[in-house]
């Protein structure tokens, strides 16, 4: 055997293992930093021969921090879905690359059967796949047309309501990869996928994973919680519609309102509403809290409904993470999440379609309230535990390497 391919054996055997894996990122993000770098390559390899190789362009944070012996994020599904994407691709037999959906400096040296991108990368790197590459692209947002529109919308529905402009949060430079994708994969519903539909690309839908499985809550007293509700969400206020519920919850004094979320890091948001986060007695703002963390458990045991007007989503996850808790979804069409039997669909984003829809809620019988809980909670634990995620993708993927004799 010739000395290269002694080397190249040598190196795929010591690809199995975390400290090689380790010392390899460490010389990597020493070899190039800053924001357009964003950490760099994770390269893993299967056990024998790979069949071809893969890249991934998500979010690798989260499985260099698995390959260190840390503890994975939680804070957000794509650092999940990203280690479950990579370990389908090896569990299949190929090389897999994984960078940061941002990372503008990664340059191909290798060929590529399979790209997946969430972002930048198919566009960008498009002239460097070969021939029958596959191309996925995630959609783990609306696209990016209709979402940027709509938060805008949302902004200049405020600016009427209040005389003032806050800045966007959710604003996104413009990204084309669906058009160099062969296929898409979303964990949005029937919302998210018609945003996509004008390119006529296949789409697969895959269920949004919550992560954390909370046990039902047999002591949860719905007589004596059923006036309390919950908005809980990520960053950009007024995207997720956090300006309406306050203004709605304002004019609600009966009902109780509790805000988790990083608020405080939109400034002006704060100082526009100011009074309604600080100063009224049937609103809490608790700020950011470990939505796997008993803190996080002991306020989903106290409300009833989780409030989320939201005007663009993908599947948003952060309504699984309370349905998984037993807390009612009461959300907009455009939060893209299936409502059943047991949610409410709010009419309209307006004040007063909220106020209808949380006072509807509130004046439900106790048993119907125990009733529609208990079922989005089943809904969670049947569709939407990690462990089908992982099945349904590696089933989507299966199907689309089929189709390619791969």
């Amino acid at each position: 055997m010739g000395t290269g391919k002694m080397l190249g054996k040598a190196g795929r055997y010591l690809q199995r293992y975390q400290p090689y894996l380790y010392l390899r990122e460490v010389m990597r993000a020493f070899g190039s930093v800053g924001k357009q770098f964003c950490g760099g390559v994770t390269s893993l390899m299967p056990i024998g021969s790979p069949k071809g190789n893969v890249l991934i362009s998500y979010d690798n944070r989260g499985l260099g921090e698995k390959l260190r012996g840390g503890a994975v994020p939680t804070s957000h599904p794509q650092f999940f879905k990203t280690i479950v994407m990579a370990q389908t691709f090896l569990d299949l037999g190929y090389s897999v690359d994984v960078i940061h959906c941002e990372n503008q400096k990664f340059v191909p040296w290798k060929p590529y059967d399979v790209v997946v991108d969430t972002r930048f990368n198919l566009q960008r790197l498009h002239k460097w796949f070969p021939p029958g590459c596959i191309k996925i692209l995630h959609c783990d947002t609306a696209h990016i047309v209709f979402q940027n529109a709509a938060e805008m919308n949302r902004m200049l529905d405020l600016q009427k309501r209040k005389g003032v402009t806050v800045p966007a949060n959710r604003l996104e430079s413009l990204h084309m990869g669906v058009e160099y994708a062969d296929y898409l994969t979303t964990c949005g519903n029937e919302f998210t996928m018609k945003t996509y539909g004008y390119a006529d690309k296949p789409i697969f839908r895959l269920p949004i994973p919550a992560q954390r499985m909370w046990p039902w809550p047999y002591d949860k007293d719905f007589d004596v919680c059923r006036r309390r509700f919950l908005w809980f969400g990520s960053r950009g206020m007024i995207h997720k519609g956090l300006d309406l519920v306050l203004e709605a919850f304002l004019e609600m004094p009966e009902v109780h309102l509790t805000i988790v979320g990083p608020v405080q890091d939109e400034p002006e948001f704060v100082d526009l509403y100011r009074n309604e986060l600080f100063h009224t007695t049937n609103i809490s703002l608790v700020g950011w809290l470990d939505n796997t963390g008993p803190e996080f458990k002991a306020l989903l045991d106290q409300s009833v409904a989780h409030v989320f007007p939201s005007c663009s989503e993908a599947g948003a996850a952060c309504v699984l993470e309370s349905m998984a808790g037993g807390v009612i979804p009461l959300v907009t069409y455009e939060a893209s999440v299936d409502v059943e039997d047991f949610g409410e669909l709010l009419s309209g984003a307006s004040v007063e379609q909220i106020k209808e829809g949380v006072r509807a809620i509130a004046s439900m019988p106790t048993e119907e309230l125990q009733h529609r809980a208990k079922r989005a909670w089943e809904y969670v634990h049947v569709n939407n535990t990690p462990e089908n995620f992982t099945k349904v993708y590696r089933a989507t993927v299966e199907m689309i390497l089929a189709k390619h004799g791969k």
